[in-house]
């Protein structure tokens, strides 16, 4: 997990150029590399590099399940999707959860598509921030000027934890022989992927079977039949929406499409109980709020141009351009504008209601209309009581 990590550059803004945006969306820029978008399409969308990209929310949508072919089978599959908007790289903001709110687009793309090089392209980008403070900070070189007893682990190690940069920390070079065990990947699992635990869950299965033996064996049987039924139950994790959309989190299921959590906390307290660890990012966002330049920078011709990675990731999105300047996007695509502005409405949960409430104008023209001759009615009849009030009050007189 990336925690607590100094970047050296003095921009608040993290370029695609310098890695971070780097090979966002691998498979559509596979797509540009085999030849499905041509020379002309990339210079349809040049003015994307003038353009920042926000990650804005990460929704759930249900719907039948198409490889459901067991019982056991979830039916209603759970798809997540990224909402994210191209902002104008000058209002674009962090703080805003919005990022920007003119001369924009809305775009959408599932959860797997976004999250396949995010997290590859954070690493590169700590590994070269992190190489980039040691080399101009730190002093961690070996050269004649150093003692026969210097070593630039321990240097890098004592440079870092000087300046709280624990993510540049991978190991302890004090402590050479600390315990090793199985680092959590989280990119096997971007997607919905079984769970590889099984050393661990091995080694807790013998222990609890082995304080089972010792409290009670006469039930040695029954003790058999329970540990079977656990090694028949497969676990899944996979990225989730939260409850209002605005992170994204790893949770611990029991069903290969990641739709049914292992307990009410995510199925991070079965994974805790499974592995004696915390589950990674069960409880902090795979995605930062950063904005992200489209701007790429040609190193060997100084020319700039739009990154592969904007590009890529705009071609795949469902698109809503009706906010873009016309100067900017003479052909604006809004064919995903009904559909964005439906994910808006969210339950607490964060699944999409698909239900379209947007009111109709020619009924509500309908209600204003029986409103109005509804308080009309009531005030006649409130005029005729006075009246007949006051004729009998004349004729007792």
């Amino acid at each position: 997990m990336v925690q607590n990590f100094k970047v050296v550059d003095e921009s608040t803004e993290i370029t695609s150029n310098s890695i971070l945006g780097k090979r966002l969306l691998a498979q559509s820029i596979r797509l540009l590399e085999e030849g499905n978008e041509n020379d002309d399409n990339q210079e349809e969308i040049q003015w994307i590099g003038d353009y920042s990209l926000k990650f804005q929310g990460c929704h759930h949508v249900q719907q039948w399940n198409d490889d459901a072919d067991e019982d056991a089978d979830v039916r209603i599959a759970t798809k997540r999707l990224v909402r994210f908007r191209l902002c104008p790289s000058g209002s674009c903001s962090a703080n805003k959860a919005a990022g920007c709110n003119k001369n924009y687009g809305d775009y959408i793309v599932d959860i797997d598509t976004f999250l396949a090089t995010f997290l590859e392209a954070e690493r590169e980008l700590k590994e070269y921030q992190c190489e980039k403070y040691l080399n101009y900070k730190c002093d961690c070189d070996d050269d004649d000027n150093k003692g026969d007893d210097f070593n630039p682990d321990y240097c890098a190690y004592d440079c870092y934890a000087a300046e709280g940069m624990q993510s540049c920390m991978d190991y302890n070079p004090y402590e050479e022989d600390e315990d090793e065990r199985d680092e959590f990947d989280v990119e096997d699992y971007l997607q919905c992927a079984q769970f590889g635990g099984n050393n661990d869950r091995r080694r807790l299965e013998d222990g609890d079977a082995e304080e089972q033996d010792e409290e009670n064996e006469d039930e040695n049987d029954n003790d058999e039949d329970a540990d079977e039924a656990d090694e028949e139950v497969e676990l899944f994790i996979g990225p989730y929406c939260a409850e209002q959309g605005g992170a994204v989190f790893m949770g611990m299921f029991t069903d290969d499409s990641c739709t049914e959590f292992a307990d009410d906390y995510g199925g991070a307290v079965y994974y805790n109980t499974l592995t004696g660890q915390d589950l990674p990012y069960g409880d902090s966002s795979l995605v930062s709020a950063e904005c992200v330049s489209c701007l790429a920078q040609d190193d060997e011709n100084n020319e700039a141009g739009v990154s592969e990675q904007c590009s890529g990731l705009y071609v795949q999105a469902g698109k809503c351009e009706e906010t873009l300047p016309e100067e900017t996007n003479p052909d604006p695509n809004n064919a995903a504008c009904n559909y964005i502005s439906g994910i808006k409405i969210i339950r607490k949960d964060g699944i999409i209601d698909s239900s379209n409430r947007r009111p109709n104008p020619i009924m509500t023209a309908v209600i204003v209309i029986f409103a109005m001759a509804f308080c009309a009615m009531g005030f006649y009849v409130w005029y005729l009581r006075m009246r007949l009030g006051k004729r009998r009050k004349n004729a007792l007189l």
